[in-house]
């Protein structure tokens, strides 16, 4: 299980990923579910973020494909036209890989070869643009009214970020966040855990305004991690009983 997050705001965008493989409780890894595409300068100018969950073969064949399509192949997603342009070979090539892993599995098989992406990012003479790909290769694209999507473990980080993130919102407050909701997920399911890769590209750069690892040591996790266990404790402390509970 993984736990990624990706918000379109006005400032820009911003990407998070747990880094956390779980075959059984005796094998947990550690791999990047976040992959970065850029082309720094001329007419095909842009920067691209994923990350995705899911089965990690397939994901990492995903990406492997699609890097392999941009040395041979005419059109690609370091020359496509937009980001709506992109967002159709990542479904393409996602639904070819589950279906190809699916039909050379031993018959008694049961692995889930299914995988999700976000595919965010902005193109020269574009607005940024982002989108949730399916399985099955198609994919929705986030709005004013949906800002933001979540894939894998999404349930426990939601509802901070429902309450929180409009598309006005600081790419600070943001962050802010998305690190909370990554702390709820962590302590309800064990299989999202540190570290997390941060991505931030800001509106109209085209390239990385930082990548950023947080990890246990980070010491403004660790502290927002206690400050939010404190707070909701006081803010529950603090609720009134109902009027019509009697002990």
């Amino acid at each position: 299980m993984t736990y990624c997050v990706a918000m379109s705001l006005h400032e820009g965008m911003l990407f998070a990923s747990d880094s956390r493989t779980n075959a059984g409780v005796d094998n947990v890894s550690t791999f990047s579910k976040m992959t970065v595409f850029e082309v720094p300068e001329g007419p095909h100018q842009r920067c691209i973020v994923t990350v995705n969950a899911g089965n990690l073969a397939t994901t990492q064949g995903v990406i492997s494909q699609l890097r392999r399509q941009t040395v041979g192949e005419d059109s690609h997603i370091l020359n496509l036209p937009s980001m709506f342009d992109v967002a159709e070979p990542f479904g393409q090539t996602i639904k070819k890989a589950i279906s190809h892993a699916e039909e050379n599995q031993l018959s008694q098989s049961s692995v889930d070869f299914s995988c999700t992406f976000l595919v965010g990012g902005q193109i020269r003479d574009e607005a940024p643009r982002l989108f949730l790909i399916y399985p099955q290769g198609n994919f929705i694209e986030a709005t004013s009214d949906t800002p933001y999507f979540q894939i894998g473990e999404s349930k426990y980080g939601k509802p901070i970020i429902d309450r929180v993130v409009r598309p006005e919102t600081s790419i600070g407050e943001a962050l802010k966040s998305a690190l909370v909701s990554f702390d709820s997920t962590m302590k309800s399911n064990l299989s999202v855990g540190l570290p997390i890769d941060v991505a931030i590209l800001k509106r109209d750069h085209l390239k990385l305004s930082m990548r950023y690892r947080v990890t246990e040591e980070d010491a403004y996790f660790q502290g927002i991690r206690k400050a939010w266990g404190q707070g909701l404790r006081q803010v529950f402390q603090g609720l009134p009983q109902p009027e019509w509970f009697h002990n």
